[in-house]
Order: C-alpha cells, then sequence, then structure tokens
C-alpha cells in the first residue's frame, strides 16, 4: 500500500450528510461530497492486510454475508485514491460493479464488517470511498456510452429492470447480444425507482445510468407486463434466450384480527405510490397513502420499515414508531457474530435519526408483537393492541415467541405499514412458463448456473434466492449473463 502506517495515523471519518431535522423539510439527497484531501486519507486506512477478507464474497453458515459479493478490488482502489488516481480507481470499480452508484448509496457495507481493520478498530469507509469514486467519474466525464464493436445476432430478453435485470442486460449487451428488458411498470429500474425512497436513491441517478445503457444498445420497454398485456409466447418466438429478473415482490402479511380495517398498508405499496407521485407532480396529485397527521405504526425492524419512516416523516406524520419483534441489539458483537461475519449490532439508520430529531426520540420499540388491529364505526383502524414477546430457538432452529404476562398495551395509530418481508416471487408469470420451483416458492436454479427448467430460461436475483440484498442482485445479474452467454456462444468471456 501507499501508505501502510495510514491505519495507524488516521482515524474514521464517516461520510458528512446533511442535518437530519433540516434534510426532512425536502426529498433531496442529503450525502456531501468529501474534498479530496480527506477522501485521500481515508484510503491511506486500508491496510496491507494480505488477505482482504472485505472482497471475499461469500456466506458462512447462519452468517449471512461476508464481504463484497461482487468481490470489488477493494484495496485497489482504496491505493488509487490516495494516491490521486481516480481515473484508475474508477476503472478498477467498474471491473466488478457495473453500478457503483447503487451501491455507495443504498448497499449496507458488508465488505466494511469484513475489513481486517475492523478487528479492533473502525473499519475503513469502503461505502464512502466507492460513492465518491463514482461520482468523481461522472463530474469528470469519464463514464461515457461503450457501444459493442461487434454483435452477435443472438436476441436476449431481461424481464424485469431492478439491479439484477439491469446488470444482466448491461453484461450481455457487452457480449455484443441483443437485449430487451420488459418492465411492467412506468418507469425502468425495479425496487431502484419504486422501492427505495428518493432521498436515499434519486431517481435521476437511476436514469443516467439508464441512458447509458440506452446509448450502448440496450432496448427498455415499460408498462410490459409479461404474462398479462404481452403473451409469454412473444418471449419464445423472438428471443434465444430469457433471464427472469422479476424480484421477490410477493409481501407477507400479518394475519391478526381486524386486518380488514382502512388504513393498515404494505409497506412497498406506499412507498411505490409516494415515489410515483413525487416523480409525476412533486405529490400534488394527492395520489399516494398520506401521513400527514396521524399516528403511524411500522410493523418490522428492517430497511423497508426504516425506509417507511423516512417517507411518513416528510409526510408531516403525527407521530411514528417502529416495531421490531427482536430483541435490542448490544453495541458490540455477540459471541456468535465473530468478525469476518457481518457484525450484528445496534445502530442508529437515516431514518431512525429523522425521527428523533424530528420528534425527540428514537422511533424503535423492542420485543413487541401485534395481537390485534381495532377500528372506528367507519371501518377505519384507531388502534393497535400488541403484547412483549421473548424468542427462543427450538431444536429444528426455529423461531418461537413466547408472550410475557403483563406486557400488553393499546396504541393510537391511524396509518399501519406492513414491512415484516416478503414471501417469494409472484406466482403468475412462474406458472404461465411452468417452472419448477424450490421450498420456499423461489424459481428452481442452481446457483453458478441460473438455469431453470425450461431450455434457454435463466433466473437471477430475488426471485431467485429470495429476498436479499441489492448488491447480492447485481451479483446474480451478472453471473447469470455469463452463463446465458455461454448457452447462446458454446463458452464466455463475461466474468
Amino acid at each position: 500500500m501507499g501508505k501502510p502506517t495510514g491505519f495507524l495515523e488516521y482515524k474514521r471519518e464517516n461520510p458528512t450528510k446533511k442535518d437530519p431535522f433540516e434534510r426532512t423539510k425536502n426529498w433531496k439527497e442529503f450525502q456531501i461530497l468529501m474534498p479530496e484531501s480527506a477522501l485521500k486519507q481515508q484510503g491511506a486506512r486500508c491496510m496491507d492486510c494480505g488477505v482482504p477478507f472485505c472482497q471475499t464474497g461469500t456466506t458462512m453458515s447462519g452468517s449471512g454475508e461476508i464481504g463484497c459479493p461482487v468481490y470489488n478490488l477493494i484495496p485497489e482502489w482504496n491505493d488509487l485514491v490516495y494516491r490521486g488516481k481516480w481515473r484508475e480507481a474508477l476503472d478498477r470499480l467498474h471491473k466488478t460493479n457495473n453500478f457503483p452508484e447503487f451501491t455507495g448509496r443504498v448497499c449496507p457495507a458488508p465488505c466494511e464488517g469484513s475489513c481486517t481493520l475492523a478487528i479492533n478498530d473502525d473499519s475503513v469507509t469502503i461505502k464512502s470511498i466507492e460513492y465518491h469514486i463514482i461520482e468523481r467519474g461522472f463530474q469528470e466525464g469519464w463514464i461515457l456510452p461503450e457501444v459493442p464493436k461487434k454483435r452477435t445476432g443472438k436476441k436476449v430478453a431481461i424481464v424485469g429492470s431492478g439491479p439484477a435485470g439491469l446488470a444482466a442486460a448491461a453484461q450481455l449487451n457487452k457480449a455484443g447480444h441483443l437485449v430487451t428488458v420488459f418492465e411492467r411498470e412506468d418507469r425502468i429500474g425495479g425496487l431502484l425507482t419504486y422501492g427505495i425512497p428518493d432521498v436515499k436513491l434519486a431517481n435521476h441517478i437511476v436514469e443516467r445510468r439508464v441512458k447509458l445503457l440506452e446509448e450502448e444498445g440496450i432496448i427498455f420497454q415499460t408498462n410490459a407486463n409479461i404474462g398479462q398485456n404481452i403473451p409469454v409466447s412473444v418471449l419464445e418466438k423472438e428471443f434465444d434466450a430469457v433471464i427472469l429478473c422479476t424480484g421477490a415482490t410477493k409481501p407477507r402479511d400479518v394475519e391478526v384480527e381486524g386486518r380488514q380495517l382502512k388504513g393498515i398498508h404494505f409497506a412497498m405499496d406506499f412507498l411505490t405510490e409516494n415515489t410515483k407521485s413525487l416523480l409525476n407532480s412533486e405529490l400534488k396529485d394527492g395520489q399516494f397513502i398520506d401521513a400527514n397527521g396521524k399516528n403511524v405504526i411500522v410493523i418490522g425492524g428492517g430497511d423497508t420499515g426504516t425506509d417507511c419512516i423516512t417517507t411518513s416523516v416528510r409526510h408531516g406524520a403525527k407521530s411514528i414508531t417502529q416495531f421490531d419483534i427482536n430483541r435490542l441489539k448490544s453495541e458490540s458483537r455477540p459471541s456468535n457474530n465473530p468478525w469476518p461475519m457481518y457484525p450484528i449490532v445496534h445502530q442508529a439508520e437515516d431514518g431512525h435519526k429523522e425521527s428523533n430529531a424530528v420528534y425527540g426520540e428514537d422511533p424503535r420499540a423492542y420485543q413487541v408483537m401485534t395481537t390485534k388491529f381495532v377500528g372506528d364505526e367507519h371501518g377505519q383502524v384507531k388502534e393497535l393492541h400488541t403484547i412483549g414477546v421473548e424468542t427462543e430457538i427450538n431444536e429444528k432452529g426455529q423461531k418461537i415467541r413466547r408472550p410475557i404476562p403483563g406486557t400488553e398495551k393499546i396504541w393510537p395509530a391511524e396509518l399501519i405499514l406492513l414491512a415484516v418481508g416478503f414471501t417469494g416471487p409472484e406466482e403468475k408469470l412462474i406458472q404461465q412458463m411452468s417452472l419448477k420451483t424450490d421450498a420456499r416458492s423461489n424459481v428452481e436454479a442452481a446457483y453458478g448456473k441460473y438455469q431453470t427448467s425450461a431450455e434457454g430460461v435463466f433466473a437471477a436475483g430475488d426471485n431467485r434466492r429470495g429476498q436479499s440484498l441489492v448488491v447480492w442482485a447485481i451479483h446474480e445479474g451478472r453471473e447469470a449473463a455469463r452463463e446465458c452467454d455461454r448457452y447462446l456462444m458454446g463458452s464466455s468471456n463475461l466474468p
């Protein structure tokens, strides 16, 4: 490394963000670009560790992700940033990641949890450096469309334009194939556009990359719902291969008394309608689920639930509470979560900080299970009943919730958002294509091969692996593209 003692000389400097209270007044992104001198110091903290677990990209049983799923060459571009070689750093970054501007904003950075420095110190600010490299690239005009010099004549259909679909399309286009991406929504991007609030990943950032992909020769069709307004037979007749990247969009429900009441919505409906209205009219059309003046309860302690907080704060909710059925996590790693596993520790996300700034307290309530929804005479939800629970793991590894007597509570709530995950992909298209599914209802396609039970049809991303991270979707999209290319040409040079 260029600065072997950098990790001893410099402390971690987190990315600068606008004040949590002030930024809730608009829908703009709030990360601030750091000066080059500060970024060089952060790059210098990367150690000459010999075995960079940060770029390992693997999983361990029961641990989740370890390192970067797309195998980013992290030590290399950290060193290049320290040396001021930004163009070379960008080239290294694009070698493994088609869309660093997405992961640099919304990835939870499993790479940082696996940083060697994180064994007993603060990790390198890998995600922040990635963000700055890609934005520097766009500012300098270094990122230009790269049109393939030769075309193979082979046509590939990508169903779904989320991170897996876009990555697969980008890679197959590089190989010279003619790629068409079908998206059932009115905008390209899948969950990147409608599943993540604009303050975290602005739509113009997605459009910036889509425009480049179009200039490189990829065809995008919106309002194109395969199996509904476009027959499945079109894929079979007009394309040599198909990759399904439709995501895991079937939401998990909370089946308790009163579920039918008005004012109870799935989180993704809330987020999608808000972003669509925001982009169409800056929320002036009223075509969204409004949290203004309401007591909002978010059921679910994950990222989607936190995105609901981010949105509700900006609507002007009266109060916001996020239920987490699990215990409050420790500030440090538990014994069963050692380095280099992704750290399962307590932390406040941006949405939590914003809610705290506006309402004066952290919005989260722990070990809470909903028992009943209660409505008024008009069928509108007005309150929610809960009980505290302890979670136990039985001999089969299953979670058992034990109610705690005397912890019953009633919460006022006019808007309840269900963010308890997804049960798998929607079945209709899978059934129309007669594809086999696994025990979890995902499309059956072996990891590393991505070939479904139908000839020439591949699957990648959440519809194959289940609900996961954007960076894993990019990884699977790239790998599925390689296997699809091998299927079409007999061999492949794609990474």
